[in-house]
């Protein structure tokens, strides 16, 4: 399930050790700028009256405005912001092949702790079906439960996301919400696209690049280590993306844009974060130390 990123000879080298990406890999072979446009002024883009202030702005403060610390327009009623539901997919392709991941859950943005349950897609290792995997999100480290390859049921596998190479921007088949925009605040340029609908609700298109570097020492304390290993591993700094934001300024969809350079065929990874239903309650207890499994992993093929 782990992405390491291993640098060899200008190419980086992806190697699947763990479930869920080993899954990917397996199905993968693991060895449009439209709309109203925006200017670049000055290293910032900036748009005309149609596209609700400074593009650039809005983006780096979208994951201040999910914590509930970054102003914005108040939400009214009820629908607050802090928490919410979430929906992802990630989708992998490499050599003509496509797999994708699915998940959702719940998040909070201020503790940046979440509950997703995954769905790993059939026959993608040569299997009819596969148990959802529980993954428990947090500052650090990831925890997984029905990993599969060696892991007794019951226990938990947990990951220290500092020390990945690709900071689980990728590993669990999930991009951690918070993480997804917390990339953003690495963007330097932003256009504005248009309006959009989405789930009934209207949101401003933006689109742009983020640098991984920039967001990591942009982004708040429980991000920063994970955006910094995703900087040090990625051998392209540069995620493209496209985010959606309401008029509250609350991101309501993010899609960022990974690409691998394997010693085969390239591997392109899609991953999408859907956010609805903001105010849920989230309950994330973490497994106690008994019932966290530290023998060995099986590891994919290299």
């Amino acid at each position: 399930m782990v992405v390491q990123q291993h640098r060899s000879g200008g190419g980086t080298r992806a190697v699947c050790a763990l479930a869920v990406v080993g899954v990917m890999a397996a199905a993968a072979g693991c060895s449009d700028s439209g709309g109203r446009g925006g200017t670049d002024v000055g290293g910032r883009s900036v748009v005309d009256e149609r596209g609700g202030g400074d593009p650039l702005d809005a983006i780096h403060r979208a994951a201040a405005v999910l914590a509930g610390t970054g102003g914005g327009n108040r939400p009214r009623g009820r629908e607050v912001v802090g928490s919410a539901e979430v929906r992802t997919s990630m989708e992998t392709a490499a050599g003509g092949t496509r797999v994708t991941i699915t998940g959702r859950g719940r998040y909070d943005f201020r503790r940046q702790l979440g509950r997703l349950t995954v769905v790993l897609p059939k026959d993608a290792a040569g299997e009819d079906e596969h148990r959802p995997i529980t993954e428990l999100l947090t500052p650090g480290a990831l925890y997984m439960k029905n990993r599969g390859a060696g892991v007794p049921a019951g226990k938990w596998v947990r990951v220290d996301t500092t020390a990945l190479e690709d900071g689980n921007l990728v590993t669990g088949g999930v991009t951690d919400p918070m993480a997804a925009a917390e990339l953003l605040r690495g963007a330097s340029t932003v256009t504005y696209v248009g309006e959009s609908e989405l789930a009934g609700v209207t949101v401003r298109h933006y689109r742009g690049t983020a640098d991984l570097g920039r967001a990591a020492r942009a982004a708040s304390p429980g991000s920063r280590g994970a955006l910094a290993a995703a900087a040090k591993g990625f051998r392209m700094d540069a995620v493209p993306f496209d985010a959606y934001l309401d008029g509250a300024g609350r991101l309501r969809k993010v899609r960022h844009r990974f690409s691998f350079a394997n010693e085969g065929p390239p591997v392109q990874v899609v991953s999408t974060t859907l956010l609805f239903g903001f105010g849920v309650p989230v309950d994330v207890r973490l497994p106690d130390g008994r019932d966290i499994y530290t023998g060995q992993i099986e590891q994919g093929q290299r």
